[in-house]
Formats: structure tokens, sequence, C-alpha cells
């Protein structure tokens, strides 16, 4: 069960409709019933999300989970990487909306394979739909998959895709305290690309400010500050795919 689904509204996951009713009657037993239904429902995605690892690592695919608000530029980012590197590292794409084929469109115009994942009334991509999607996609072995999440910071950082990491991606037109409204998401990235800097002249956006908020909650995170729109910065964000990438196949050929 996401954060995000205690609205006092009813929502449906796998089959299962749970009601949140505004009053106090029975708390007891929907608590229970609500945690038992979240369990069974995240145990079967992170059984399929180790069956997704899986096959990455036999084919020697380099998954990374994108995950950002709407709005923070993870297509953009795509879009230029794949242009920048895509000859270099072979890379493809899978796109996760709740409506519209518009990104996966703006994908394939750069030459990588795409395909959309609707999610409809869903607010993050799951396992089992990354694993319909991969026969599909057919990613080639010793490659480089990016999944683009729903734009949400709540719902994904439950759910285990089979990804090697997931990578948190702002913008400075955003606030510095991000980190701290969505702790699990910062403290489920591995990485986190802060995005648009080429505004930070015209913005109130303390960069350092924002890098030890999400330290509080995460001490481990690695920081890439990049321009999609100039390319500032996105040297070391490739240079870090490269070397996760090589790293892949070095543990493969062991």
């Amino acid at each position: 069960m996401c954060d995000s689904c205690h609205c006092g509204e009813d929502h449906n996951h796998d089959g299962v409709t749970i009601h949140h009713p505004s009053g106090h009657g029975h708390q007891h037993s929907l608590t229970e019933k609500t945690i038992r239904v979240e369990r069974d429902i995240l145990d079967k995605n992170n059984s399929l999300g180790d069956a997704n690892r899986a096959f990455f690592a036999r084919q020697q695919v380099l998954a990374l989970n994108l995950v950002s608000s709407p709005g923070s530029g993870k297509t953009s980012i795509l879009e230029r990487t794949i242009r920048d590197i895509g000859q270099e590292i072979p890379i493809t794409v899978i796109e996760g909306d709740q409506q519209t084929l518009r990104d996966a469109e703006r994908i394939q115009a750069t030459g990588a394979a795409a395909i959309q994942v609707n999610t409809g009334t869903g607010c993050h991509l799951d396992a089992q739909m990354i694993q319909q999607a991969l026969p599909q996609l057919n990613p080639p072995p010793h490659s480089l998959l990016f999944i683009e999440n729903v734009g949400n910071l709540v719902c994904p950082a439950l759910f285990d895709l089979g990804e090697a990491a997931k990578v948190a991606i702002i913008s400075v037109t955003e606030g510095e305290d991000k980190p701290l409204k969505y702790p699990h998401m910062f403290r489920a990235a591995a990485i986190c690309l802060i995005n648009k800097i080429d505004l930070l002249p015209y913005l109130d956006f303390d960069l350092g400010l924002c890098r030890d908020l999400a330290r509080q909650v995460n001490p481990g995170l690695i920081f890439f500050e990049v321009s999609a729109k100039s390319g500032q910065g996105l040297a070391a964000w490739y240079q870090w795919l490269r070397q996760e990438f090589q790293h892949v196949a070095a543990i493969e050929g062991t």
C-alpha cells in the first residue's frame, strides 16, 4: 500500500479494493486487514522484482529506475543521455505514465527503442508491469535499461522493479526541502540528479542546503548537479553510468 492511499477514498491494488471510511467504527479490524493486504501485495511484487533482477543479471543489463515529481525533467535528461552516449552504450527505455504515448514517442525520436506502460489510475509502476513489458521491448544483452517511473515521489519508493538502483531527480524549480518531505524515496535512492541548474541565477535555490537535507535522510546519496538543456554537469553523470555498466559486465564475466 502506498503512503498516498490514506485519503478517505477507495483504492484498488491487484484486484483488492480497500475502503477508507471517515468514521471510526471497526478501525482496529480495518487496520489489520489493510496491513495484511499491503504485505501480500509487496511480497508478490518483491518476488517478481527478484525475477526481473535475475533476468537483468543473465542478460548483463544495467536497469535503473528514474523517479521524480512531475516536471523535474526526467524525459529531457533521458533524451540528452541517449543522444550523448547512445552510440557508445545500447540503451532501451520503459516509459511509465498514467495516460498518452508522448514520452515514449520523444524517446523513440532519439533512435532508442522504447515502450510505454500506461497505469491508468495507478500512481506507480510495479514489477509485474516491467515483467510484461520486457518481452516486447527485448533489451539486448549487455545494455542499459532506463525505467522512467510515473511522476510521483511517494508510491514508487515502495515497489522494487528489479532495478540496480533508483535515481531520484529533482530540479532547482522545486524546494530544497523535497528530501525531507519525501524521505522514503530519498532513502531508497542511490543517486540524486539535481536538474535545471542553468536556472540558478534566476531562482532562490540553495544547492548546498538541498544536499545537506538529503544527506540527513540518506548519508550515502550520490549527487550530480546537471542541466539537460545546457549539458552542464552531465559528463560526471555519464562517467558514473559507464562505470556501473562495466561493473555489471565484470560481475557476469567472473
